[in-house]
């Protein structure tokens, strides 16, 4: 520089009204020479500068600054860079940030390298002023302790305190984070968090009141972009309000919060919140909790007002999608070392069929139950309080009208209610209540059906679909067993039944009847067929250990009657009744007909009591009565084995024997084959 000045004549000199240019063409140099001339000389003297510096002033002077700002000691264990031209910074590689001594083992903050962005005007006067920080590879460690504190509430109480008036003016107003890794220990809940690959800048409160963080990082496997705004980032950091505005989008979900915050004894939240999710059931996953059951909670989209007071989130105004169901209502949540939900909602239409349809009773072919175990895992971590009400469910198969129900979910013990619900075109109420114990699951179960379709009802229920009409059922059952199969074999209770104006399909009773009382050994025809129609129905079953035993069972139709005694078996789906029909007409008082009923309950087997038809019969009952009687039944022999000239495969009697054999054997052979009786005189 004093070189430049020695060009201006000594008059010119104190006016310095000659230019460097007019300098430079007084030597003969073009403008263009000139100024490559002068930005050489200034490339020469800011690397000279580079290494002329005094690192140690350096050092010292940047971690004052730093630890001005944030309240954390720098100590270097590596090398450091210096650089004038062409970027004016200085990296610091091995760096720990920690609050002080406290967590000198443990340091709040360790850095690959820390690299200080420096203005250059104030450096070239030797004044080392950060303009940003830029951090590769940090390593961020969060301890929340018991009492709610944190190894970073000294960071916060310094950048408090610098941020009010009269404070330490922040000599730099951006982070960058690069490559970092967060790892998070709440001692309290013991709960430990990692978040990797952070790429992220935040915006210091240098010149507004604002800050901003906005950036990337992978959390259990998936990349988040996050940002955060806060409107008065000195009233946050003292626990006053402020206004916060929060962001995160992810495959598996996005959130979004535009309220305040505040935080003087507690975290308090108020605004409005919006998740949306492709499925619940993943997002639950990504989050740590383990969502129930295997079916549903797929496409899910929330929108309300909340309201967050410490662990406890309360959600008014809410709109709720799930499953293509929408409900509107209110719901809390809270958190105090286990989760806990509350919701009263009121929806349209709702479709639970993604969530039963996974509990299959039945085993494929619907022919035997299901061996499957039952996994209430997800039941424990819960618990649950909802009201719900719907103007019509849907259920498998099964559709209901309006309906109030309540769910209460706790410590692994499941109880619904029904309070009324429109069903099976009349009225259900009830209580089902589910209970781990051990490896078991007990089951309580009381339901009453009052006027309802006892078709759609026995097809639902036992898959039953041979009884029509209407008819109030009032159901009292209790099992225990670690699969559907293991339920059904110890199964207790009782059930009644009182029916009306219906039919039993599958085998017509009148016509049945008046076949085999004109003809008894004629089989009775196809009588798998045609139905029963009764006017009132009645069935009483007492359950014990999975066998359900006929107490009362009576069908009384306009012009046939039933009864029934016996068993059936729950865990093998089979009858074992006996039964006896009579007409009820005027034509034939007092006919009876005993039945059987036995195999599986969708296609067993009915047929009349073989010795009563033959009882009826008027040649056939003699000849029972007469084979009874080994002499007769031997006489009949001989008398076959001359009919037809061949002997019969039992041994022939004394020859005395057979002469008694015309006087007992020849009536009702007589009576009952016409055709035997027209040969036996040509034998003769």
């Amino acid at each position: 520089m004093a070189f430049l000045f020695w060009l201006v004549p000594e008059s010119k000199t104190p006016d310095m009204s000659l230019t460097m240019a007019q300098g430079m063409r007084r030597l003969g140099m073009p403008v263009a020479a000139a100024m490559g001339v002068l930005l050489g000389l200034l490339l020469i003297g800011l690397v000279a500068l580079s290494w002329l510096l005094n690192r140690d002033v350096m050092r010292d002077a940047i971690a004052a600054q730093i630890r001005a700002v944030t309240g954390l000691e720098l100590v270097a264990g590596g090398m450091i860079d210096v650089s004038v031209f062409p970027g004016s910074y200085v990296s610091f590689h091995q760096v720990n940030l920690s609050s002080g001594a406290s967590d000198a083992n443990a340091p709040a903050l360790v850095v690959d390298t820390l690299t200080a962005n420096l203005r250059l005007l104030p450096l070239l006067m030797k004044r080392f002023e950060i303009s940003d920080v830029m951090m590769l590879r940090p390593h961020i460690k969060v301890a929340r302790d018991a009492a709610g504190g944190s190894n970073w509430t000294p960071f916060i109480a310094t950048l408090a305190r610098n941020l009010k008036p009269g404070g330490t003016p922040l000599s730099f107003s951006e982070i960058r984070i690069q490559d970092g890794i967060l790892n998070y220990r709440d001692e309290a809940a013991d709960r430990t968090e990692t978040v990797s690959d952070i790429d992220l800048s935040l915006a210091w409160p240098s010149i507004s009141r604002s800050f901003a963080a906005t950036g990337q990082f992978d959390w259990h496997g998936e990349r988040i972009d996050g940002s955060i705004s806060v409107s008065d980032f000195l009233a946050a950091l003292s626990g006053e309000r402020s206004g916060l505005k929060a962001r995160l989008t992810g495959p598996p979900i996005k959130l979004a919060f535009d309220g305040a915050v505040a935080n003087k004894t507690s975290l308090v939240m108020e605004g409005v919140v919006t998740a949306d999710s492709p499925s619940l059931r993943n997002a639950l996953r990504w989050m740590g909790q383990a969502p129930p059951g295997s079916g549903g909670f797929g496409r899910f989209a929330l929108k309300a007002r909340a309201s967050v007071v410490g662990s406890s989130i309360a959600l008014t105004n809410v709109n709720l999608d799930i499953d293509g169901n929408t409900a509107e209502g209110v719901m809390t949540y809270t958190n105090n070392g286990r989760q806990a939900l509350q919701a009263t909602l009121a929806a349209g239409a709702l479709d639970f069929t993604p969530y039963v349809g996974t509990i299959r009773l039945l085993a494929s072919g619907a022919r035997d139950w299901n061996r499957q175990l039952f996994d209430l895992g997800a039941w424990s971590a819960t618990d649950l309080d909802m009201r719900l009400s719907a103007a019509k469910v849907t259920v498998g198969s099964s559709v209901l009208g309006r309906t109030a129900l309540g769910a209460n979910l706790r410590n692994g013990a499941l109880a619904l209610s029904i309070g009324e619900a429109q069903m099976y075109g009349g009225i259900v109420k009830g209580s089902l209540g589910i209970a781990q114990a051990a490896a078991n699951v007990e089951v309580k179960a009381q339901v009453q059906f009052s006027d309802v379709d006892l078709q759609q009802t026995a097809s639902d229920l036992l898959g039953v679909n041979k009884l029509s009409g209407r008819g109030n059922l009032n159901v009292a059952l209790e099992a225990t067993g670690s699969s559907p199969f293991g339920l059904a074999t110890s199964l207790d209770g009782t059930a009644n039944l009182i029916g009306r104006d219906g039919a039993i399909s599958g085998f017509n009773v009148e016509q049945l009847l008046k076949r085999l009382e004109r003809r008894p050994l004629s089989g009775g025809g196809n009588f798998r067929s045609g139905s029963t129609p009764f006017t009132t129905l009645t069935m009483a079953l007492k359950f014990s250990d999975g066998i359900a035993t006929a107490q009362d069972i009576r069908l009384d139709g306009p012009t046939a009657r039933l009864t029934l005694t016996g068993t059936t078996s729950i865990p093998a789906r089979e009858y074992d009744f006996k039964g006896v029909a009579s007409l009820t007409t005027a034509a034939a008082p007092g006919f009876e007909l005993p039945f059987v009923v036995q195999g599986p309950w969708d296609d067993p087997l009915i047929f009349p009591d073989p010795e009563s038809l033959i009882r009826r019969s008027p040649g056939a009952a003699p000849l029972l009565d007469a084979v009874k009687d080994r002499k007769t039944r031997d006489a009949v022999r001989s008398v076959l084995e001359r009919i037809t000239g061949q002997k019969q495969s039992a041994p022939a009697e004394p020859e005395a024997a057979p002469a008694a054999a015309p006087e007992t054997t020849a009536p009702p052979v007589a009576t009952e084959a016409p055709a035997a009786t027209d040969a036996a005189p040509k034998a003769e």
